[in-house]
């Protein structure tokens, strides 16, 4: 008998040893997982917190340690730009990222912010333009770029999303892939800068046709349409809703998909968010992420809620519901790292590119400030202006809205002062209502702005690809035909920042964080260099 319990304690002994050994964080994490929510504000953690599972964002706000005063810190929050900054420690004004497009002056024409002319699309057969993508824009290197040199490209790097950018960006220049959506074949494509051919499983993957499965159900409320008690109702009068006229529950996909015309349908419903997170799962398993002690990478870009955003409000039922269900998402993902990597060997860190704004009109119906900008008109009174002082024609090559680009070939043909010009032009536009200031790229190149909205301008200014003329719009002021116009007030710019899994402490700092800090952060714990241009710093008392 005195032998069976000895037994019996010497294996629970060896049984609680080989679970602590288990348990034990790797001396680096075997995986970092970023993961993006597109349009998310801070303040949506608690808005909707009562709704939320305990296992997805309560999982990571209780466990993980949470910055609860992090900011984009330059004025056009736009979705590319806040990829960017997350990849590369720095602000626009460096990282060359200063919008989804910009305007090119030697080309005379606009370019999408990863546009590569040298590159084909792979998994499809689409020769158009709009498909030649890599990340050759981008300026400066990535953590990712910097994690790849320090050992010989031995990493793993993948960036997954329904849109490329999204993608691309965080990934870096030395990714071994990036995948995003086709809008025509649902299926998942990339680029001839990574390779010549889709990989396998990603090929098996496409052949699923899960697209098709998840655009036969119905998208229905999660919960009982009553219990939705942080929306204003469904069919909100400030809705547009699916082609301007579908604002109501239930959501018949298969009939909308036909009338939208393309599958793409999906990424402006939850299912999006839970096929991009399938396929983050799948990128994980065939490619073996967080399987050995060399540092592997990925982010996953959900986009769904910020699209459901842009057509349904951000007092939604439709965005609450998606925020319930990618809750759900993020518990099954949480899930499947703890067992296949181990929460103690993987690092997830959640963030958003940019927080979604108000309803113009729904804020004017409660007498708050907000309105648009006209700026077609504005462009049109600049002009006339610009050809009655100058008597010279087609001075202005592009008005976007907040930005304004001057034709400097015929300004110098015809031997006009262009300082002189951007002043007057500053002069011009300040008069005009919404607009709280207007900046000529010659002060930006020329003095140091340290602080307030000023400083944010700076930062969102480069020289090469920057407007001759950015205007600071007064909060709650949104250009009207200015599709990616998002500002830095903090409606804007305050988005969540958790770390979560791998030596990190529960808590939370109300310190200012910046996302510059992010990348820096990352590159510390791993004892790497930062990325070349890094400015942000470290976050203090993370990680245990």
């Amino acid at each position: 008998m005195r032998k069976i319990i000895l037994t019996f304690i010497v294996l629970l002994i060896w049984g609680g040893s080989a679970i602590a050994q288990k348990k034990k964080p790797s001396q680096k994490p075997r995986l970092i997982v970023n993961i993006v929510i597109e349009g998310m504000r801070y303040e949506y953690l608690y808005r909707y917190w009562d709704k939320f599972s305990d296992g997805g964002f309560k999982k990571l706000v209780n466990s993980g340690f949470s910055c609860k005063n992090a900011e984009y810190d330059y004025l056009y929050t736009e979705s590319a730009s806040g990829y960017a900054t997350i990849a590369t420690g720095t602000n626009p004004s460096q990282n060359g990222i200063v919008g989804n497009n910009w305007y090119q002056r030697l080309k005379k024409k606009g370019i999408y912010c990863v546009y590569d002319s040298k590159v084909k699309a792979v998994g499809v057969s689409n020769l158009e333009e709009e498909s030649k993508v890599s990340p050759v824009n981008l300026l400066v290197s990535t953590f990712t770029d910097e994690l790849k040199l320090s050992n010989f490209k031995q990493s793993k790097v993948f960036g997954v999303s329904p849109k490329n950018y999204a993608a691309i960006i965080p990934a870096g220049h030395l990714a071994n892939g990036a995948f995003w959506f086709d809008k025509t074949t649902g299926n998942w494509i990339s680029s001839s800068y990574y390779s010549e051919f889709l990989p396998e499983w990603v090929q098996r993957f496409n052949n699923k046709k899960l697209t098709d499965i998840y655009l036969a159900k119905t998208w229905n409320t999660y919960l009982k349409i009553n219990e939705y008690t942080e929306a204003m109702g469904d069919n909100c009068i400030y809705e547009q809703g699916f082609m301007g006229k579908y604002k109501i529950f239930p959501y018949n996909l298969a009939s909308l998909k036909t009338e939208w015309g393309s599958t793409d349908i999906i990424n402006y419903t939850p299912f999006g968010n839970t096929y991009t997170k399938d396929f983050a799962i799948s990128a994980i398993v065939n490619e073996e992420l967080g399987k050995d002690n060399i540092t592997d990478y990925l982010n996953i870009s959900f986009t769904a809620n910020s699209n459901i955003a842009k057509i349904f409000g951000i007092r939604s039922v439709e965005l609450e519901d998606s925020y319930i269900r990618i809750d759900r998402d993020l518990q099954h993902f949480i899930n499947f790292i703890e067992d296949y990597v181990g929460t103690e060997n993987t690092l997830i860190i959640l963030s958003s590119d940019k927080g979604d704004s108000d309803n113009v009109e729904f804020m004017q119906s409660l007498n708050m400030p907000a309105k648009y900008f006209n700026d077609k008109s504005a462009g049109y009174l600049l002009g006339s202006y610009l050809r009655s002082t100058y008597k010279t024609n087609n001075l202005i090559t592009e008005f976007t809205g907040s930005r304004i680009y001057l034709n400097r070939y015929i300004i110098e043909d015809a031997k006009l002062d262009l300082y002189e010009m951007q002043q007057r032009i500053c002069n011009f536009m300040i008069d005009f209502s919404g607009v709280s200031n207007a900046l000529n790229s010659h002060d930006l190149e020329s003095r140091n702005y340290s602080e307030g909205m000023l400083r944010k301008a700076q930062n969102s200014f480069q020289q090469k690809r920057s407007a001759d003329i950015l205007l600071i719009f007064e909060s709650g002021v949104v250009p009207k035909n200015e599709e990616n116009f998002s500002s830095g007030y903090r409606n804007n710019s305050h988005v969540p920042l958790i770390f979560y899994g791998w030596k990190v402490k529960s808590g939370n700092t109300n310190e200012k964080v910046k996302i510059t800090d992010i990348a820096p952060t990352l590159s510390n714990i791993l004892n790497i260099p930062f990325p070349n241009a890094a400015t942000g710093n470290v976050i203090q008392n993370i990680f245990k």
